[in-house]
């Protein structure tokens, strides 16, 4: 199943996805409410056309958005970066969320190095703390793209990465949630991303050094998960930071996340 998130007079409502239309629920509620709740909504009315929808954020009020830092071998190979033997965990703040086709937006007074970074987003469906090892994926709601959008200069200028990673629109997710039961293996799905129809980063999950069993159980075992936060798997190679010349998202730009089985997740950037 694809649930997906969209604005309805400013509201926002929950739907699920059928071929090119969204069918919406008679929820009243976000996907995170959806989610605690047990799934209990029914259709209510006639069908969307997907082109017509005003998506919002794929997860509304996560209390918390956990990332991964160097978790694939080909992105630690060309960062230069050591293999961590334990995932590298850092923050985004939850106001750093937008949805499909919303811009990504940033001010050149702030930051003038602005990367994408394409990341399979893990969706918790249920409360978890320090459970056994054969429990952690029944924890799993679902999987959504995201772009972990990176302010370069901040990142490596402030000695940490929070602001760098945290920016308003620097965490676009969706267009929707596809749910576990789609998606059995998470560990074998191309992803990419394409910017201005240029492909720069083309890998596929299987090259994780932590599997998603491993970093759940590695964070819940320090940190409660709560159903709807969302963990960031980490990015292939391909950045732009690390080409020759940098490649950086400018005004104007089109940035797509595509993954497959999950979906393409598209953002237009634009500085303000």
């Amino acid at each position: 199943m694809r649930i997906a998130q969209y604005y309805d007079h400013e509201q926002v409502r929950v739907g699920v996805i059928e071929g090119d239309s969204l069918l919406p629920l008679d929820f009243q509620g976000s996907v995170t409410d959806l989610i605690e709740q047990g799934m209990p909504a029914k259709p209510k009315g006639r069908t969307l056309p997907l082109e017509k929808i005003r998506f919002a954020p794929a997860i509304s009020r996560p209390s918390k958005i956990i990332a991964l830092g160097l978790n694939y071998l080909d992105h630690a190979k060309e960062s230069k970066g050591k293999i961590p033997k334990e995932p590298l965990l850092f923050a985004k703040f939850p106001t750093s969320l937008a949805a499909h086709k919303e811009p990504i937006t940033w001010s050149e007074d702030i930051t003038k190095k602005v990367d994408f970074e394409a990341e399979l987003a893990v969706i918790v469906g249920k409360r978890i703390y320090r459970p056994q090892k054969d429990q952690v994926m029944d924890a799993v709601f679902g999987y959504a793209c995201a772009n972990d959008v990176s302010a370069r200069d901040l990142q490596f200028g402030d000695g940490q990465w929070v602001r760098g990673k945290s920016l308003d629109t620097f965490c676009p997710i969706g267009p929707w949630i596809v749910t576990r039961d789609e998606i059995p293996d998470p560990h074998c799905l191309s992803i990419k991303t394409v910017l201005n129809g240029t492909t720069m980063q083309d890998s596929n999950t299987n090259l994780m050094i932590f599997r998603v069993p491993e970093v759940m159980e590695f964070i819940s075992r320090q940190i409660t998960l709560l159903p709807g936060d969302v963990i960031l798997t980490g990015t292939p190679h391909g950045v732009g930071t690390f080409r020759d010349p940098s490649i950086y998202m400018k005004d104007g730009d089109v940035v797509v996340v595509e993954i497959e089985k999950v979906g393409r997740l598209i953002n237009p950037c634009k500085v303000v």
